[in-house]
């Protein structure tokens, strides 16, 4: 939809394993969209493999005119979009940048239970340069959470601590 204005981005949530072909069928109509896959392994009686499962299981990301949401209501596997009494509720493009640079930098990453609390940090060197986040420590090795707010999910990819700095309006300024 080229000749459109850039409308911002909406979570949108489907049935279980319709992530990918609600993307596609979104496309299809001509909207834009980004379904964020990471890759895992899976282990079968038989064989393990790897394959590439999204990142918030039973949601995609897609642009479109809240106010005619209808070619999206409509589209198999859809089951809402995540709004208010007000509509939809837009996901800051900020989150929908930080998702796709931690998918660009080729880092290992995956799912991580969403956090509310804990450190607030900005990488300052690296592949992940500019991007926010929380660092918490596991078995001595520390990890960046980048969350989305409006899913209540985040994603964790492991982080040399000297390359952040604490953000100075966060609770808690340590890091260990």
């Amino acid at each position: 939809m080229a000749d459109q204005p850039d409308f911002p981005w909406y979570a949108v949530r489907l049935r279980s394993n319709f992530e990918r072909c609600a993307s596609q069928i979104f496309e299809e109509k001509g909207f834009t969209t980004f379904l964020p896959l990471h890759r895992t392994r899976r282990i079968w009686s038989d064989r393990t493999k790897v394959v590439e499962m999204p990142l918030f299981s039973g949601y995609t990301f897609c642009k479109f005119d809240p106010l005619n949401r209808l070619p999206i209501l409509t589209t198999p596997g859809v089951i809402s979009i995540l709004e208010s009494s007000n509509g939809p509720i837009p996901v800051e493009e900020s989150e929908i940048a930080a998702v796709r640079r931690l998918l660009e930098s080729g880092l290992a990453l995956g799912p991580w239970p969403f956090l509310r609390e804990g450190q607030a940090v900005l990488v300052e060197r690296g592949p992940l340069r500019g991007v926010e986040g929380i660092i918490v420590s596991l078995k001595n090795n520390y990890r960046l959470i980048v969350s989305l707010s409006l899913l209540q999910r985040s994603l964790s990819v492991a982080i040399d601590r000297e390359c952040v700095r604490p953000l100075s309006n966060s609770r808690c300024v340590r890091i260990h």
